[in-house]
């Protein structure tokens, strides 16, 4: 059965497309051409007559048009010899979108390969400091990074800022390569009931902020650092700086990812947060990933150091 339809298909979409061109170049043609007989008489009267002496008659499509019909008919089915559309006929120029997009593909990314070949043997860091290795970075970082970062760099809520030097997993080469290539899954486990009542979380998101100088109120914090060493300190640490091997974000340097507020600290702590970076190793190549490096070495003022 399926070998059936597999063969009655394309036959079926050929008859039906020269069948339709064929009739329409038909219809066209018996019924567009002008009568001589009809056009002495003025037209074909139609009947309706309005305000006593303006009378409707029926024309024939003018002789122009009806020959740039008839061309478009030539046309469409000149190109159904020459191209694909006749259910499996190839064409006999064997053309299909798969050849022209790896043609093309191959064209762009011979382009590519030159333009790249400048910086061949250059490190990151190096690529950081050259002005033409970083347009090229910041174009592929506005084609592929900036929809979640931002066109400066500067993130968003949930989308780290990466003009500020401070980084969940590490600001290093080989930490950027990582993120990039294979992506990121960071994720805070909802910890309210964990840490107990909404007091009991209210006081922790106070000891938060005052690990970041933050104003706050100072009884609440006292009595949230306990619940925080119990709870949190496994992924932040005791002194509440962060662990980039976990991801776990420094909480002592007034840099949030989804706000600072006692709020949205609060909500922090109850809910959890959960975000990814998709793995990008399988849309840019080793080149490309290493100028877009150099792009974040350079916009984060890493460069050098």
């Amino acid at each position: 059965m399926t070998d059936f339809f597999n063969g009655f298909w394309p036959f079926f979409i050929t008859v039906v497309c020269l069948v339709g061109i064929i009739f329409c170049a038909w219809i066209a043609w018996v019924y567009g051409r002008p009568d001589p007989e009809v056009d002495k008489a003025g037209g074909e009267l139609t009947g309706h007559v309005w305000d006593g002496d303006l009378t409707e008659t029926n024309q024939p499509m003018p002789s122009w048009m009806l020959w740039m019909f008839l061309l478009s008919v030539v046309f469409a089915l000149g190109y159904l010899v020459l191209y694909p559309g006749l259910g499996s006929y190839k064409g006999t120029l064997d053309w299909t979108q798969f050849s022209q997009h790896e043609e093309q593909k191959q064209n762009h990314d011979a382009r590519i390969a030159t333009a790249y070949s400048a910086f061949e043997g250059m490190t990151p860091e190096q690529m950081a400091g050259n002005s033409n290795a970083v347009a090229i970075g910041t174009s592929l970082f506005l084609n592929t990074c900036a929809q979640c970062h931002g066109s400066d760099a500067r993130g968003s809520r949930g989308y780290p800022n990466l003009t500020d030097g401070d980084w969940l997993h590490g600001g290093s080469v080989e930490a950027l390569r990582q993120t990039i290539s294979k992506g990121r899954h960071g994720v805070m486990p909802p910890q309210g009931a964990a840490v107990g009542t909404a007091t009991d979380i209210r006081n922790v998101a106070a000891y938060v902020l005052s690990l970041s100088g933050t104003p706050t109120d100072g009884v609440a914090a006292s009595r949230g650092r306990a619940k925080f060493a119990a709870t949190c300190a496994a992924c932040h640490g005791a002194d509440g700086k962060g662990n980039q091997a976990l991801g776990a974000p420094n909480l002592t340097d007034k840099v949030w990812l989804y706000g600072g507020s006692e709020a949205s600290i609060i909500e922090t702590i109850t809910n959890g947060r959960s975000g990814t970076m998709p793995a990008h190793e399988n849309r840019l190549t080793p080149a490309q990933i290493d100028l877009l490096i150099a792009y974040v070495l350079n916009v984060s003022g890493s460069a050098g150091k």
